[in-house]
């Protein structure tokens, strides 16, 4: 075998030394070399050199490459490009095979770098180090034309073995200056006592060592500072506490701090923050929690169970008392109004009572047991009757609020209606609202608002029912135009009582607030009138409520039993009227007849109808009038017819006037014209009298009549019986003749009878005359028994007469 090789060996080495015969062109070469790489005899990659006259392969330029690398430790591709004659291209694809696989090498801005080189560096970096005491890395970066951040990479793992140094803020520093640096900073740290901003100590240091150094002084930055303090925090070697990095509370301060809070928290069971923070405590609730676990964080202070217990037990006793507190008095001087609303919801003897509603907190500070808002409430709520019924006016409502009255009240509904109504009644029919005595001076919505107050219930003539549904009384504004305003209340507008009354009242009630300063009462009072007045006009409006319905009823009842006997009387005076007629020719006695009616007949309808009117205005407008002013009235003095058309609002009140004047007059035509167009106005129906209706109260009159005269046992009470009656049977009239006309009257009915019943009524007619005579004679001398004697005979004789008298009027 081995000879065999050798032979063949010694065959390779004549065909290399013999001559060939034939020349290739390097044409026939690169032809030769594509039709190999065809037939693939030649199956590895070639690379074409830039003279194109040589191939190389790649693992031969990979082998150069790394031959470059170890002779000079730091290559650039542009060289080993140059020097092998390839492509770039190709020299960075293959210079990127060989440092993949060499992890001491690396491939950086076009450059391969071997870690011996980096070695080498370090070395040199380091003797300069030791000469200068500081290098700067951007020096070197400029030096090695590399970046800042390959030079800080590639040095920090040298640190301390290759290069003996510290790198700090992009500078380097020897052991010896960072020692002497270090001591500095020590000794700085140490001589702080309160808190301090480092940055401006390392300014003062950084000032200092330029002094020391010169020109020639190496530049350090602050942050060499920061760097070497850190590392004497952590050793332990400077005690204290960094916050945000440069805010240092060093450990004396912080003893002395906690110390102080110590001392004020355990004396005065609370600390403000304020005061934390002027020890340079920025953030006290987080600080008090961690040292006070069991404390209470307020709005600005921090306390101590004991101070809730004190303010609950002070509170306690003022619900055992039906009292109240400002909670402000028993905590100390420096608590807000947000503290003491604070600590009241932690009492528990509050929290209980907020949850059974038996105390309230008006103004953050001041806390009310219910037991004692009823006592106000109460008071004040009696003191709230003055605004149902005062006077004759009977409402009594706050400055710029509206009159609430009934507007309707109608046979087919019960329902009362309440408006806003601004009458314009003259200043003559006002009366004062308020005569109860005279309270403390206030603003008192009593007092300030009574006087401009006044009700206006009068009725449109177009608004009048018509038809059979005549026993209502509905009542209009005056104008046409205010009906529409006059629907609804508004409830807004409803200010009874104002808010200004109610803290009046209350101060009256309760005088220890007027010890109060200015702002205290508003904040005590604003808020518990606000809570009382919606309660307090609540109460109001039921009252009124259950009056009106109250008084609704009794209104319709008055009104049916008003129109009722209107009805009656008011026809039976058009049937009167008719018989004044037979005496127009004699004048003396017709003006008798027409006082006589008035005052015997129209009187009474007056009354009633003054009366009725009178009660029904005070039930619309809320007043309580006892049952007892339902009866018939009696009889009225001019005087007081006066006063009740005065009370009347509006129209209403004129046309009571014209009554009333017309009632003191002397024609029946008059008072009839004023009585109805009052009638009117109040809305009331008045039936005419037309001939059915005469003829059916004349046969009415004369039967009532008929029955009187034959029961009639009275002598002189007779014959103003018997000549109505007579005046039926002849003239088909109810003449109503007084005493003075009855004379006159018989007179007129010398042509209607016969002789002889005429003869019996002047005698007994002067019979009559000469009895009342003598009785009036009589009554100036009791003890005369000859006068006694003498109208006793008179009256025999004339009650001898009777029988004969009745039988003109009964016989017939």
């Amino acid at each position: 075998m081995d000879e065999e090789l050798l032979e063949l060996q010694r065959q390779f080495e004549f065909a290399q030394q013999a001559k060939s015969s034939i020349r290739l062109s390097d044409r026939n070469v690169v032809e030769l070399v594509q039709k190999l790489q065809e037939l693939r005899i030649i199956d590895f990659e070639l690379l074409h050199t830039v003279s194109g006259k040589e191939y190389i392969t790649p693992e031969q330029l990979r082998h150069e490459i790394v031959a470059e690398i170890k002779k000079l430790g730091r290559v650039s591709l542009i060289d080993i490009a140059v020097t092998t004659g390839v492509d770039l291209y190709h020299v960075e694809k293959q210079a990127q095979h060989v440092v993949s696989n060499d992890p001491s090498l690396m491939l950086i801005q076009g450059e391969i770098i071997s870690q011996s080189y980096w070695d080498s560096v370090a070395e040199e970096i380091n003797e300069r180090l030791q000469e200068c005491s500081q290098i700067a890395l951007a020096e070197l970066a400029a030096q090695l034309h590399v970046g800042s951040e390959l030079i800080t990479s590639v040095l920090e793992p040298r640190l301390g073995t290759v290069v003996k140094g510290r790198l700090e803020g992009g500078q380097l520093y020897t052991p010896a200056y960072v020692a002497r640096v270090s001591a500095m900073v020590r000794g700085s740290a140490r001589g702080i006592t309160v808190p301090t901003n480092l940055s401006v100590s390392w300014s003062s240091l950084q000032k200092l060592l330029y002094e020391m150094d010169g020109a020639s002084g190496v530049a350090i930055d602050i942050s060499f500072f920061q760097s070497l303090f850190n590392g004497l925090v952590k050793e332990g070697e400077v005690l204290g506490s960094l916050r945000a990095g440069v805010h240092w509370m060093p450990n004396v301060f912080a003893i002395a701090q906690k110390e102080c809070v110590d001392s004020f928290f355990s004396q005065n069971s609370f600390i403000s923050y304020e005061a934390l923070r002027k020890l340079g405590i920025p953030q006290p609730v987080p600080f008090l929690q961690s040292r006070y676990p069991e404390g209470m964080p307020l709005v600005t202070a921090f306390v101590h169970p004991s101070l809730i217990e004190m303010l609950d037990a002070a509170t306690e006793d003022a619900f055992e008392h039906n009292s109240w507190i400002d909670s402000l008095s028993v905590l100390p001087a420096s608590f807000g109004a947000q503290d003491a609303y604070k600590i009241l919801s932690l009492c528990p003897s509050v929290q209980l009572a907020l949850k059974s509603n038996r105390a309230l907190i008006f103004g953050e500070s001041y806390i009310f047991s219910n037991g004692f808002i009823k006592g106000v409430y109460d008071w004040m709520e009696k003191e709230m009757e003055s605004f149902s019924v005062s006077g004759s006016s009977g409402i009594v409502l706050s400055d710029d609020s509206h009159l609430v009255n009934i507007a309707r009240v109608g046979n087919d509904s019960g329902r009362v209606i309440e408006s806003n109504e601004t009458g314009n009644e003259p200043a003559s029919s006002k009366q004062p609202i308020e005569k109860g005595p005279k309270k403390k001076k206030g603003k008192s919505a009593a007092e300030s608002g009574s006087d401009n107050q006044e009700y206006v219930p009068t009725k449109s003539k177009k608004s009048q029912r018509k038809g059979k549904d005549s026993s209502s009384l509905p009542v209009s504004d005056s104008k046409p135009g205010a009906k529409k305003e006059s629907v609804k209340i508004k409830e807004e507008n409803l200010s009874v009582p104002s808010e200004e009354w109610v803290m009046h009242k209350i101060m009256t009630l309760v005088p220890d607030f007027e010890e109060q300063g200015i702002d205290d009462i508003e904040i005590i009072l604003r808020p518990l009138a606000k809570h009382l007045r919606p309660m307090l006009i609540n109460s109001w409006k039921e009252r009124r409520k259950s009056l009106f319905t109250e008084n609704a009823e009794r209104l319709k009842r008055l009104l049916d039993n008003l129109q009722r006997k209107l009805d009656e009387s008011f026809l039976n005076m058009q049937l009167y009227e008719k018989a004044l007629d037979l005496f127009e020719d004699d004048q003396s006695t017709s003006v008798i007849l027409h006082r006589h009616l008035l005052r015997a007949t129209a009187a009474p309808i007056v009354d009633t109808l003054l009366h009725d009117l009178d009660i029904h205005n005070k039930l619309r407008n809320g007043v309580e009038v006892e049952e007892a002013r339902n009866s018939e009235s009696g009889s009225l003095s001019p005087g007081e017819r006066s006063a009740l058309a005065k009370s009347f609002p509006g129209s209403l009140s004129n046309m009571a006037f014209a009554v009333v004047d017309a009632l003191e007059g002397k024609r029946v035509e008059t008072f009839m014209d004023a009585f109805r167009a009052l009638a009117e106005e109040s809305g009331l129906v008045l039936k005419k009298l037309d001939k059915k209706l005469e003829r059916t109260l004349l046969h009415s009159y004369r039967k009532d009549l008929t029955s009187q005269v034959s029961a009639e046992t009275d002598p002189v009470s007779l014959l103003p019986k018997v000549i109505s009656l007579l005046y039926i049977q002849i003239h088909h009239k109810a003449l109503q003749a007084p005493g003075r006309a009855i004379s006159v009257a018989v007179s007129r009915l010398k042509e209607k009878v016969d002789d002889s019943a005429y003869k019996i009524l002047t005698d007994y007619q002067t019979a009559t005359v000469t009895l009342l005579a003598l009785i009036s004679a009589a009554t100036g001398n009791e003890e005369d028994d000859c006068s006694s004697d003498r109208i006793l005979t008179k009256r025999e004789l004339l009650e001898n007469q009777m029988p004969a008298l009745k039988g003109l009027v009964l016989s017939s």
